[in-house]
């Protein structure tokens, strides 16, 4: 269940079964097991299937209620839903879950998205109200686009832009306030946005409702808040909390596929307590998976040194992949290629790379993803909290922002220029109401908005490539809600992530929980020099680069005389020449 893609005809006329089968192609990766299409009246679905998490065939029918379903990911509470419909009345044919979604929703309506728990995109046609639902996770964990076709003729919603664009009715015209967002946020683009004008993708925590004649509405149906809502625990009572509340979150991702659930084990802090802890609560024949790539002089290539102290304790099924260099680069175009949109981080195809040759052993795992942003584990944020600046926007993009706004309009050519579209963004998030202190600002921004592109989106979009299922205990909706009401010194403690630091403590080696924050080592991609930056520069300066027209030559030019200067690295250290080529090299790859 790993892929959708469907067509709302606002003509009222039948969907081509052609254009069905061609905005299937690009989300089989998603799925390898098999493709079904369902054809009623004006509308057409399409699912590829992941045979690992899937129960019976989808998209499907509810013939008696009018209502057919399509979904992308897992519920992990749809048993519990079975049972509370069958209590209802209800009576199941299948084991499908979307045979749970359609009961739920004749038995609940629109507020059915709130009984879930799950990583989850869901389209949903109904009869009766003559209406499509189209329903993102609280987290946005996986994906959903749509397009309202240049036909206006039409309602288009896929996993990725790539069907979209299958259809030709698409307006692919850069959209400049996503410009302004991807060049000032490391390539986040928050939804509805996307780096098209013609593609928007439904917000974490919503659910589009299209109408046969084609009005919508977005509708919010969570919101995360990040208060001190709790009694007044002490440190080892949070502590409990905490631990308890992951467990459960690991166990119930481990427990629901069709075969083992591995663990993509790096040598950091996050995925090993996560296979510490599911090896407590009774997972047997866990499988892990590490990768490692060649060395350059100022860092190592892999993290086996740490990995391999944690196998050594819990003798996991344990599997190591090493990849040359000369691979790494000569596989970022299929990277590059598997991006529903432009993904800056340059361990994108470490974990492409990893993911393939996990494939061959399993097809669902685990990853750690999230544990940072939901508890402080990044350098910038004891920064913030530092600031004596009041001003919540510049606090923030002072050791955030990758160019401020002046530096920005230098960049890109004057088409594209456009007023502070992410600083005004970031702003009205930051001072919602519903966050104690100015970290837990940030927190809830970072959780409910910014990681979903990056890096939730990232890893859904590279391990999806090779059929392969990343899920993320981390961002657990009920671990993130008990977080958030977490007082901030138990997250910046030790460092960052001082919570769940303790938590290991014994369970870990000293060495992974003590060492300094780590990235994925991508040696090869992380220093621009060599291959990569002749890469770069012949993407750059070509033909189709210069007729496009997006970025100011001066300001390319400049990055390229100087391509390691502090001037050309933002304030995470990415690489700005790096991101400038990416995107040339994502429109290249989608034939635009």
């Amino acid at each position: 269940m790993s892929g959708i893609a469907g067509v709302l005809k606002l003509d009222q006329t039948a969907v081509d079964e052609g254009l069905l089968q061609k905005m299937s192609e690009p989300i089989q990766k998603r799925g390898p097991d098999g493709t079904t299409i369902i054809q009623y009246q004006n509308m057409g679905f399409v699912q590829t299937k992941l045979a690992a998490v899937s129960n019976g065939t989808e998209p499907f029918f509810d013939e008696d209620f009018g209502i057919i379903v399509a979904t992308n990911g897992t519920i992990y509470n749809q048993d519990e839903l079975r049972e509370r419909l069958i209590e209802a009345g209800y009576r199941f044919l299948t084991e499908s879950q979307a045979e749970v979604l359609t009961k739920a929703y004749h038995c609940w309506g629109e507020s059915f998205v709130e009984e879930l728990d799950g990583a989850y995109a869901i389209a949903l046609w109904s009869e009766a109200d003559r209406a499509l639902l189209l329903v993102r996770d609280r987290f946005g964990k996986k994906p959903l686009y749509y397009s309202f076709g240049q036909s206006e003729r039409a309602l288009y919603f896929a996993s990725n832009t790539q069907s979209l664009l299958q259809t030709r009715d698409i307006d692919t015209e850069i959209d400049p306030h996503a410009l302004h967002f991807m060049y000032s946020l490391h390539a986040v683009v928050p939804a509805p946005w996307t780096i098209l004008k013609g593609i928007r993708k439904v917000e974490p925590g919503h659910y589009l409702r299209i109408d046969a004649d084609g009005s919508s509405r977005s509708v919010s149906y969570w919101e995360l808040t990040a208060e001190r809502d709790y009694p007044q625990y002490d440190e080892v009572e949070w502590r409990e909390m905490i631990e308890s509340t992951l467990k459960s979150a690991i166990k119930k991702e481990m427990n629901f596929a069709n075969e083992k659930v591995g663990v993509l084990l790096s040598g950091g802090l996050d995925s090993t307590l996560i296979t510490a802890l599911a090896i407590e609560e009774g997972i047997e024949g866990i499988q892990t998976f590490s990768v490692g790539f060649e060395d350059q002089p100022e860092e190592k290539g892999s993290e086996f040194f740490y990995s391999d102290q944690f196998v050594d304790k819990y003798q996991t099924d344990h599997y190591k992949f090493e990849v040359p260099n000369s691979e790494a680069l000569s596989r970022l175009p299929e990277a590059i290629a598997n991006m529903s949109e432009p993904l800056f981080g340059q361990d994108a195809i470490g974990f492409y790379l990893l993911s393939e040759r996990v494939k061959t052993v399993t097809s669902v795992v685990q990853s750690g993803q999230g544990a940072d942003e939901v508890f402080a584990g990044y350098f910038w944020y004891p920064k913030m909290v530092a600031e004596t600046e009041q001003d919540p926007l510049k606090r923030f993009a002072k050791h955030y922002f990758d160019r401020p706004h002046e530096e920005w309009l230098e960049a890109f050519t004057p088409k594209y220029h456009t007023e502070n579209i992410a600083g005004e963004y970031i702003r009205e998030h930051l001072t919602r109401p519903g966050a104690d202190t100015f970290l837990d600002q940030v927190l809830r921004l970072d959780v409910t908005r910014l990681v979903v592109d990056d890096p939730v989106k990232r890893v859904d979009n590279m391990t999806m490539a090779h059929g392969l299922e990343a899920r993320m205990p981390f961002m657990d909706q009920r671990l993130v809600e008990l977080a958030m009401a977490l007082p901030p010194e138990y997250k910046l403690s030790h460092h960052g992530k001082g919570i769940l630091k303790e938590i290991a403590r014994g369970r870990v080696p000293d060495s992974i929980i003590d060492r300094p924050k780590a990235y994925f080592p991508m040696p090869a991609l992380k220093y621009v020099r060599g291959e990569f930056l002749e890469m770069m520069r012949d993407t750059l300066t070509s033909k189709k680069a210069k007729e496009r027209g997006i970025f100011n030559p001066a300001y390319i030019d400049e990055l390229l005389k100087n391509p390691e200067a502090p001037t050309s690295f933002t304030n995470i250290q990415g690489s700005k020449l790096w991101h400038a080529a990416l995107l040339e090299l994502w429109l290249n790859s989608v034939g635009l």
